[in-house]
């Protein structure tokens, strides 16, 4: 028997077990797509795709977040979606998806599922329960475009720091045997990182921090942001 590739099977396997889109097939089902779907890897702060680089793949997310943003004429990024672990994101016209202006970062260190299209039409859009769910996923990405949109016009700096790390903080994982519902919820951003998504300078994005410190709603280390009072964090995004 050949355990390594036993080993490679299982860990193909693993990068798709805790996929929403994937949650009631059966053992035999996801095999077949965890070979059709390799995994890799990439450390924050590479670029896993680009208007230079266009990658015409599906990218399913087991490990890490993912920023996908844009790149305006004048050289200001939006953010336009933080993709969390269990869910797709990609370059996927197949889907409805017209990325070509987008870029794709990894936040931290991150493993990824690559599915080919050939291959996404295949397994994914062939099974109409996976199919159902990848739409209602496009519609959610949308919605919340759209929200991040309105939040650049009309509310103030300040008021989107707040609310990109409420959201940051709302995507972690439930509490558990590691992670005790006592703790404080941690991000893990430098403050360029989060002045990136929030949509402002460093500098601002310091300044503010270091104002939501002061009245207690944040404790602030290198390389980390932790929240020590949600519900006032969440009241400060408006």
């Amino acid at each position: 028997m050949n355990h390594a590739a036993s080993d490679d099977d299982a860990e193909r396997t693993w990068c798709l077990a805790e996929v929403d889109i994937f949650c009631d097939l059966s053992e035999r089902e996801m095999e077949a797509i965890a070979q059709a779907a390799p995994m890799k890897t990439y450390h924050a702060g590479e670029i896993l795709y680009s208007p230079t680089q266009p990658s015409e793949v599906l990218f399913i997310l087991k490990k890490g977040r993912i920023r996908v943003f844009r790149v305006s004429a004048d050289g200001r990024a939006l953010t336009t979606a933080i993709i969390s672990p269990g869910t797709i994101f990609g370059e996927m016209v197949l889907l409805g998806q017209h990325m070509y202006d987008n870029y794709a970062e990894a936040l931290d260190d991150t493993v990824v599922c690559v599915m080919s299209r050939a291959d996404v039409h295949r397994f994914l859009l062939s099974d109409a329960r996976i199919a159902a769910r990848i739409t209602a996923i496009l519609g959610r990405r949308l919605a919340d475009l759209e929200q991040r949109l309105s939040d650049s016009v009309f509310k103030t700096v300040a008021q989107r720091i707040a609310t990109t790390l409420t959201t940051l903080t709302s995507a972690q994982p439930p509490a558990g045997p590691l992670r005790p519902v006592g703790r404080h919820p941690q991000i893990a951003l430098t403050h360029e990182q989060l002045a990136a998504l929030a949509g402002t300078s460093r500098e601002t994005c310091t300044k503010v921090l270091r104002d939501y410190a002061d009245h207690g709603l944040l404790r602030l280390a290198r390389g980390r942001i932790t929240v020590l009072d949600p519900e006032r964090l969440r009241d400060a995004a408006g």
